[in-house]
């Protein structure tokens, strides 16, 4: 499985429509999503954005620049990164598309159209697809292109994912479905994530064994044991680590946000990390621009997408490019 930093073809986002799951705020979730995509088409990679039906096709036209292509899909969440497919490559660069069962993030959210985009989308990219027998959703991990994968307990090891499969049957299963040889386990992921603990808000490699984490910032930050037991683990096991600012503590009304600058996507060109309106926005977009040199990074605001649930990471799933090489 290549890492995200690797050359990619494209990139699948998907566009909010359910006025049920971003109630007051889908009208900004769906401009905060457009400048996501619109941002990477304008770095010269090409997005394919997916649109529900003509209602939401419209605004989505209304919001994007020409470069941002429309495809008209059956999808309920817009989570791409847990319900699209996981494309590998071979030693030979060929690229092959896996999917696993998905059952709404432990049966909190079933939503017609999320078992089967996957496979739709493999099927219509041409590749060949492998469908396995155990639940796994793409935010749960993360890998560094050379056989480390990292996820966390509470997802993984979730009794509502897996419950006849130990830690080290999903190991094994990590191994021959998506060809990982080591695996970091961390503990809890953010508070009050629906996904119960997905890694992509908590740890992103970076490079090879390098695992970039979040440090607290204010004595208020809801999250700062978890931050300080990830690290343990993670050099516990061998793993580099480097440390970019959290955004403190972020509120949607009395619930703890699990707002996470960790989120960031990475493109051919351009990274695109979310902010939330906090004081230290600047200094986390600016952290991460310095883990990628060689590509821009810019901040965008994603409040109104986390109150959906997730953030640009989870909205989008890339297409490797079929140069890459493990």
């Amino acid at each position: 499985m290549p890492p995200e930093w690797a050359p990619q073809d494209w990139l699948w986002i998907g566009f909010p429509h359910d006025a049920e799951e971003w109630p007051e705020v889908l009208p900004r979730a769906q401009e905060q999503i457009a400048a996501f995509a619109n941002a990477v088409a304008e770095s010269g990679q090409e997005v394919r954005l997916l649109v529900r039906d003509d209602v939401n096709e419209a605004r989505a036209r209304q919001l994007v620049t020409g470069g941002v292509k429309l495809e008209r899909r059956s999808y309920g969440d817009v989570w791409l990164r847990d319900t699209g497919p996981l494309v590998l490559c071979d030693s030979e660069g060929n690229r092959a598309a896996r999917r696993f069962g998905f059952n709404g993030w432990g049966g909190k959210y079933l939503m017609d159209g999320d078992q089967t985009i996957g496979a739709e989308l493999a099927h219509d990219a041409g590749l060949p697809l492998q469908i396995a027998d155990w639940i796994l959703e793409g935010g749960a991990i993360d890998g560094d292109g050379a056989g480390l994968v990292v996820t966390t307990e509470q997802c993984l090891l979730n009794p509502n994912r897996n419950p006849r499969l130990s830690r080290a049957q999903i190991e094994e299963r990590l191994r021959r479905h998506l060809g990982f040889a080591r695996v970091l386990w961390l503990g809890e992921g953010l508070i009050n994530d629906h996904t119960d603990g997905h890694v992509d808000n908590l740890g992103r490699f970076v490079a090879a064994n390098t695992l970039c984490l979040p440090r607290a910032t204010g004595k208020g930050d809801p999250n700062a044991a978890i931050y300080a037991d990830a690290r343990r683990r993670a050099e516990d096991a061998g793993v580099a680590v480097t440390e970019i600012p959290s955004p403190g503590l972020i509120t949607g009304g009395d619930r703890i946000e699990p707002a996470s600058y960790a989120n960031f996507a990475i493109t051919s060109h351009l990274v695109v990390v979310p902010t939330f309106g906090s004081p230290h926005d600047e200094e986390g977009v600016a952290a991460i621009s310095e883990l990628f040199p060689d590509r821009a990074t810019v901040g965008l605001p994603a409040d109104a997408v986390l109150a959906g649930g997730g953030g640009f990471h989870c909205a989008s799933q890339q297409m490797p490019s079929t140069g890459w090489r493990s």
